[in-house]
């Protein structure tokens, strides 16, 4: 008799002998109900991906990087592919929306800059991945740290997932990853309408991948 059984004899309640029937009988179903429910959960708990789905997934990646990029190396492009899967499923994202991401962001062209500042493959404001860098524990050196692809990927994917963290809301987030997260705040707080043609076009080339 294990320790469990042990207290739960000692919890029965006295009395007559229907009371203890009733309350061995209460006692049974419980435990078929949480087993059940133990069951029902474990049933729907998506399968992580086999080593061959792995290995696909990262060739797709790598196959789309070669497609569309224009100054990352093949060597380099297969280093990001595998990157990209393994950085997208630890804060549980889909790889291929990361890529659409990238596509929108930088056209997959890792010395990109925009009219505002932005650099990269996944388009940071220096200021923001300074600030992500030192919470990453990555060495910050300015314009080599946002030009060398596997940082900007490791840390444009933590910057979109804090986003989603902090508004819930995959269209918010990929809004304020475009805007900056303190002007949709800014929307969000006075109930104004928020721009949308950014996450349309992120979605638009998700569904082509």
């Amino acid at each position: 008799m294990d320790t469990y059984d042990s207290m739960a004899l000692e919890e029965t309640p006295s009395g007559s002998p229907w009371r203890k029937k009733l309350y061995h009988s209460f006692r049974f179903i419980s435990r078929v109900v949480l087993s059940l429910l133990i069951l029902i959960i474990a049933l729907h708990l998506p399968d992580p991906p086999s080593r061959i789905q792995e290995e696909e997934l990262i060739q797709e990646i790598q196959e789309v990087l070669a497609r569309n990029s224009k100054d990352l190396s093949e060597e380099t492009q297969r280093e990001l592919a595998k990157l990209i899967y393994v950085e997208s499923i630890r804060y549980n994202h889909d790889p291929k929306f990361i890529l659409a991401l990238i596509a929108i962001e930088s056209s997959f062209q890792n010395r990109s800059v925009s009219e505002k500042g932005a650099k990269g493959l996944m388009q940071l404001m220096p200021y923001v991945a300074e600030s992500i860098a030192k919470e990453l524990g990555i060495e910050w050196k300015g314009d080599l740290t946002l030009f060398n692809p596997h940082l900007n990927i490791k840390m444009g994917i933590h910057y979109y997932s804090q986003l989603l963290s902090d508004f819930n809301d995959v269209r918010v987030a990929l809004t304020a990853y475009n805007y900056g997260p303190s002007y949709v705040k800014e929307l969000v707080e006075s109930k104004k309408r928020i721009p949308n043609h950014f996450t349309r076009r992120v979605f638009t080339v998700y569904q082509t991948l």
